[in-house]
């Protein structure tokens, strides 16, 4: 997997003008129509359909929505309130943002299956204080995940994140690969267990 991009530098999608939308849900972000395979590809055409098109079925855009909108459609980073990801578990919500190419989101606070979920598909989910949030919609900022901190007009926000969560990010490594990263404290355990309780590794035979 691909690590997370150290920094990260680009333009603050917000998914409303003005005050930042709250509660948004995964079946907004993508509806149960908009999901036709089990798998994780072919979802980013979907994403945000009920907002993003005036006739989802036709994919005709709405001009006012803020990724039909030129500065905005090659965004990496969305802005928005609180709540982000509520509703479903289902984690083609993730999917599909990845396969668009969103690799941060930046809210107030997130459901905590959803935030979960992007940790697992690679996006940074960042729950930042409203205010600060706010002033950043529509500008460049830079994300540094090392430093744990958001830069944007030469104001420094710093955010919270899981040390696991981190690394996963940080090395592009999923719930196996991190895992396997402590190979060697789990061969030296199973070597101590099996002097302990040599019983537990015999083979039985029918």
């Amino acid at each position: 997997m691909s690590a997370f991009p150290q920094p990260l530098i680009g333009i603050a999608a917000p998914l409303d003008t003005g005050e930042l939308r709250n509660n948004v849900d995964t079946d907004a972000i993508i509806p149960s129509r908009e999901m036709r395979s089990t798998g994780r590809d072919g979802l980013a055409d979907g994403l945000f359909a009920p907002w993003r098109y005036s006739d989802a079925n036709a994919r005709i855009e709405d001009p006012d929505f803020v990724l039909n909108q030129a500065k905005y459609r090659e965004t990496k980073i969305l802005l928005s309130g609180a709540n982000f990801g509520c509703g479903s578990s289902r984690e083609h919500a993730v999917w599909a943002l990845a396969e668009y190419g969103i690799q941060a989101i930046i809210a107030e606070s997130f459901a905590p299956i959803f935030y979960g979920n992007c940790i697992r598909n690679f996006i940074l989910p960042i729950a930042l204080d409203r205010a600060a949030a706010e002033s950043m919609a529509g500008r460049d900022i830079e994300i540094d995940l090392a430093a744990q901190t958001l830069t944007c007009r030469g104001d420094t926000h710093r955010f919270e994140i899981d040390t696991e969560a981190k690394q996963m990010l940080a090395e592009g490594l999923d719930a196996i690969d991190l895992t396997l990263t402590q190979k060697g404290a789990i061969k030296d355990w199973t070597a101590s267990d099996q002097t302990a309780r040599p019983w537990v590794y015999l083979e039985h035979t029918s």
